[in-house]
């Protein structure tokens, strides 16, 4: 089972408080560690300013990344994602309300694991996180750092 944190990229707070609902009912045992910008994103996963002590905000094992992303957008942060040579094996899903072909396409271009349309029943939300636990958590072997 990977222990590490999940990050979580969502600027809107209601997305935010139903994810960390659906995280507590799909009784995710991985911390979720929010930020609300793509700056912020980029920041965590750089290990810069106040995340630099890796102790206390580890890598994550996986990213969950919401397209529409204020200072940088998801896609801005999943292309850097990929350009680093720490996180570019990285698991990234965007979690996103757009359906758009175009936001699809882009997120598979820049190399994205998965594009998840954000459910929008709160218990729809908590099955998508029960499986991405189950698989992604639990069965996916991740790249050692």
């Amino acid at each position: 089972m990977n222990n590490k944190p999940v990050l979580y990229a969502e600027d809107e707070a209601d997305d935010v408080l139903f994810m960390q609902h659906a995280w507590s009912k799909a009784s995710v045992p991985n911390r979720l560690h929010v930020v609300t910008d793509g700056e912020q994103a980029v920041q965590y996963l750089s290990g810069e300013g106040k995340n630099a002590n890796r102790h206390e905000h580890p890598l994550p094992g996986l990213v969950l990344l919401d397209l529409k992303l204020p200072k940088l957008s998801g896609l801005d942060v999943l292309k850097w994602v990929r350009q680093q040579r720490a996180t570019r094996a990285l698991p990234v899903m965007v979690l996103s309300s757009s359906t758009n072909p175009a936001d699809v396409s882009a997120a598979y271009e820049l190399r994205a694991n998965a594009y998840l349309v954000k459910p929008s029943q709160a218990e729809d939300l908590v099955g998508l996180i029960a499986n991405l636990k189950d698989f992604w958590l639990a069965r996916v072997e991740a790249p050692a750092e």
